[in-house]
């Protein structure tokens, strides 16, 4: 597997100098020799002269955050990564790959949660190339290659988790984002760990149910919460009574009998869980018959 290493490569300033003062040098040669009727001079300046145009293609500039790939014939010599003018073999082909963090929102993905339930789900992938020569060497196209891969973990993670929980303590795409979101990093930075990308932050940015069985698990979600709000209301109406019942013990105001707690209770109960408001009514009689 091709790593990045360090380029040789040359300060460029320097070579800018030097160039010119050699080419400066070889056309005083050029011209000294064919005044003095010299073949062999005429010959070397000339060749002097083309091989400093050719070295001329040596140049090149780095920006921040940008890596420049070497090849030599097909052979990898190196990345250069500090920014400014370099210089190198001008036969060497020379491959820009940027540095810089980039994003990406996939599409709105349509899968089947753990439950089977049709859902749409889709992410924010914040990614860079850390590794120049993997990103060029281990795949054809390292941009098309995280979104793809990127998706492909987006459709693993969904359909490996339900998108509520049912169960105390399951993980859902709903109501453990973060959770999930770790998941999803790690499982898009293990797919791309060949390619030299790093995974910054990735993170689900639309999740719904899908047209079809939206109207029904909004009924559903609608019906949970109502039976979460009535077993509330139920648990603090039956400790409401129940302190009023001891108070009433404690306080001596008045005995109750096990039909007249009965009754209370019954009454209290009424009153506390009703959807409306309730109107007393005032008992003057008893509850004996007589």
């Amino acid at each position: 597997m091709i790593r990045e290493s360090a380029a040789g490569s040359r300060p460029g300033m320097f070579m800018l100098l030097l160039l010119p003062a050699l080419m400066v040098l070889s056309v005083w040669w050029l011209i000294h020799g064919a005044h003095a009727g010299s073949l062999l001079q005429v010959l070397g300046a000339a060749f002097t002269i083309l091989v400093l145009a050719i070295s001329l293609g040596g140049f090149f500039v780095v920006e921040p955050n940008q890596s420049t790939v070497l090849l030599l014939f097909g052979n990898y010599r190196g990345s250069e990564r500090r920014p400014g003018l370099w210089w190198t073999n001008p036969f060497m082909t020379k491959k820009r790959v940027t540095m810089r963090v980039r994003n990406f929102e996939s599409s709105k993905l349509k899968v089947n949660d753990h439950d089977g339930n049709p859902i749409e789900i889709g992410a924010v992938v914040v990614w860079r190339v850390v590794d120049s020569a993997a990103a060029i060497f281990q795949v054809d196209n390292y941009d098309n290659f995280v979104h793809v891969q990127s998706e492909a973990a987006l459709r693993n993670l969904a359909t490996g988790h339900p998108y509520d929980a049912h169960i105390d303590g399951q993980l859902s795409l709903r109501g453990n984002t973060l959770e999930v979101a770790e998941q999803l990093k790690a499982e898009i930075q293990e797919r791309l760990q060949k390619a030299g990308v790093e995974v910054l932050e990735a993170r689900i940015s639309h999740l719904a149910y899908a047209p079809e069985i939206a109207n029904a698990m909004l009924r559903r979600q609608q019906a949970s919460a109502v039976i979460a709000a009535r077993a509330k209301i139920v648990e603090g109406a039956v400790s409401m009574v129940q302190m009023a019942l001891d108070e009433l013990a404690k306080r001596a105001v008045v005995t109750l009998d096990e039909e007249r707690k009965a009754a209370m209770v019954s009454n209290l109960l009424v009153v506390l869980c009703s959807e409306h408001e309730t109107q007393p009514i005032v008992n003057a009689g008893t509850l004996y018959q007589g």
